[in-house]
């Protein structure tokens, strides 16, 4: 590995660990600053944290990956992903920050729900806390995985030492700096995701061969690589646009609108993430087509095909410019594993040791346990990511599909529908996660993806349960 891409990978490190240290500094006094930065994010890094969270490696490597193999097809994913984020910003973002504050200005999504349905018994608040915890250590995974095979693709490391790598950055930055590290670094590094995505494509175009093109490599390579309906049915359609339904139950990607200074940036943050959203997407789009369009035109053999951006990197790029561009991967996967470690951590702490084992706990006693619980999340995390062959898109469609119906109607009812009970709402969360499980079990999920059945079955649960039982007497306010 050249020095030069030794050096910007070591520069990357380096500024991630001065955001933590910096954030360490100015935001980790109390739980409400360490788990939530005390409410006080702009809509810039709101935004970008958000978004760069959301994506993870499978921007850069699963779904880059995809598109080589099958072609445009798979931009459904990329399309369901972009309306159901756009209906997040627009429907959950303003309610949920209001709503967490009015309800016992909640820190945690449990927390909230709990606070929302008056859940003396806990129930609600332990089953949430568990859900995020399982899934959140099989999604974490996915980004070490992701982080384990760039290691090993780019730097000929042994994939066990890039796992340790960026699990060990991760962690540092995170435990230090808590949520306003974990935000100031995902705003760095969602810029640099975006301009890499930039980049490695356009760059690619120019590195074709003059009597070549793009769409006519891909045609002669098979006509249906370049058109949305090739070699596809409804049912599939349907099933890749539906990971967008997942965004209304993703943890690591709400809470950030919990911590945004006022309901009244959030259409300010929107604009900033949509569009930050849609040049990613089509960048990552465009690495998938355009990569295959070169390795076939320049005779280069792929083995796999979610490292076709490293490759193009590393072939394209200037030893410097290519440490750049690794660093891009590492955001991705980093900023999402930081998200999750957080989240995770913020739930084991409010969720299950304030609320079970020592309510009496001080603010300092609770930062403890928070960073405790991050270092212990991380362990489980590099323990199921030790098989270097796992799919980082199958990993991330699993953890996605199991928030997405698990939290997803169960959020978007308890903030808009009054009448919603607890019964209804520990049906719902439990109905989602069970059938994801169960689809995943039977292998359904090869012939329609397991959100969306998920999300069925839970919304269902939620309607029915909820108009059989008695609504909680906090209902009977007015919350916006």
């Amino acid at each position: 590995m050249n020095n030069a891409t030794l050096f910007a990978i070591g520069a990357y490190f380096a500024l991630m660990l001065a955001i933590g240290v910096y954030a360490w500094r100015k935001s980790t006094s109390d739980s409400s600053e360490y788990l939530l930065s005390g409410r006080s994010l702009g809509p810039a890094v709101t935004a970008l944290a958000a978004g760069a969270s959301d994506m993870s490696g499978w921007l850069m490597l699963g779904l880059p990956g995809a598109l080589y193999a099958s072609g445009l097809v798979e931009s459904w994913i990329a399309i369901g992903l972009f309306i159901g984020a756009w209906a997040n910003w627009l429907v959950v973002a303003p309610r949920l920050r209001a709503q967490t504050e009015s309800y016992g200005n909640a820190l945690t999504i449990p927390e909230y729900l709990g606070n929302r349905f008056e859940d003396q018994s806990h129930r609600l608040r332990l089953v949430a806390s568990l859900v995020i915890v399982i899934f959140f250590a099989i999604y974490s995974a996915s980004g070490l995985v992701a982080g384990g095979k760039l290691f090993q693709t780019a730097f000929g490391f042994d994939y066990q030492a890039g796992l340790w790598i960026t699990a060990t950055v991760v962690v540092a930055y995170v435990v230090l700096g808590g949520f306003l590290a974990v935000s100031l670094t995902d705003f760095v590094q969602g810029c640099i995701m975006m301009v890499a995505l930039i980049v490695v494509p356009a760059a690619a175009v120019l590195g074709l061969p003059e009597t070549s093109s793009v769409r006519a490599t891909l045609d002669a390579i098979d006509p249906g690589m370049t058109s949305l309906l090739g070699g596809t049915t409804a049912l599939a359609i349907v099933s890749a646009a539906a990971w967008g339904l997942g965004y209304f139950g993703q943890p690591h990607i709400i809470v950030r609108f919990m911590a945004i200074r006022s309901v009244k940036d959030i259409p300010t943050a929107r604009r900033i993430g949509m569009s930050w959203m849609g040049i990613s997407l089509l960048g990552a789009i465009a690495v998938g087509l355009v990569g295959r369009a070169f390795a076939e035109s320049n005779g280069i053999a792929v083995a796999d095909p979610e490292t076709i951006f490293i490759l193009l990197g590393e072939t394209l790029f200037h030893p410097l410019i290519f440490g750049f561009l690794l660093s891009a991967i590492l955001a991705a996967v980093m900023s999402t594993i930081s998200a999750q470690l957080l989240v995770t951590g913020s739930s084991l702490t409010e969720d299950f040791y304030r609320l079970f084992i020592h309510r009496a706990a001080s603010e300092g006693e609770i930062v403890t346990v928070g960073r405790l619980s991050v270092v212990g999340v991380a362990a489980i995390a590099m323990l199921l990511a030790q098989d270097p062959e796992g799919s980082v898109l199958k990993l991330v469609s699993h953890a996605w599909a199991g928030f997405g119906a698990a939290f997803g109607p169960l959020i978007l009812f308890a903030l808009t529908w009054r009448r919603m009970t607890l019964a209804g709402a520990l049906a719902g969360m439990i109905t989602g996660a069970a059938v994801v499980m169960i689809w995943i079990q039977f292998g359904w999920d090869s012939s329609l993806y397991e959100l969306l059945p998920g999300f069925i079955a839970a919304a269902l649960a939620i309607l029915v349960v909820s108009l059989v039982t008695k609504p909680p007497q906090a209902e009977t306010r007015a919350h916006g």
